[in-house]
């Protein structure tokens, strides 16, 4: 048998030791957090990415009453860049969740589903993307979507055309 150990390192800062453009990311993603459609869950996420133009492009996520058919804030504001910017870079993105009255004490990660589509996001421009995971009690920092899913699936493993 063979073992291999798969680590994950994040950094966790405090708001005032962010720079304005990374505060500017999560201010944006809290304004979309209240006009995320979440009549089910009463969960409310949203998402704000940095393109390497330097626009910010945001989303929320968005519920149905047919639960598979919803989409997460970071797969809303995602497509939106993809398909209106497809030539155009994401380096950064900042999630924020808010529930019962006020955003969540610990941050919240991007779910399996959103995890693959930054990976292919990475993957489209041979380039990590900084994520910034807002929580009360500190701001979750990680370098790459890969850290988040070591074990992920990718072209790789798709039969050659």
């Amino acid at each position: 048998m063979k073992k291999i150990k798969v680590e994950c390192e994040l950094n966790i800062y405090q708001e005032e030791q962010l720079d304005t453009s990374e505060l500017e990311l999560i201010a944006k993603a809290k304004d979309m957090v209240r006009k995320a459609y979440a009549v089910y869950s009463g969960f409310q996420v949203g998402c704000a990415l940095r393109l390497a133009s330097g626009e910010i492009i945001t989303g929320n996520n968005q519920e149905n009453a047919s639960y598979p058919a919803g989409i997460c804030a970071e797969r809303v504001a995602l497509s939106y860049a993809n398909a209106n910017f497809p030539d155009i870079p994401v380096v950064s993105l900042a999630i924020v969740a808010y529930t019962n009255g006020a955003y969540t004490t610990l941050p919240v990660t991007p779910c399996g589903i959103c995890r693959q589509v930054l990976l292919e996001c990475e993957a489209r421009f041979n380039q990590a993307i900084k994520i910034y995971m807002y929580g009360q009690n500190g701001i979750h920092v990680i370098d790459s979507s890969r850290k988040l899913l070591p074990f992920s699936f990718d072209k790789n493993f798709l039969p050659e055309k």
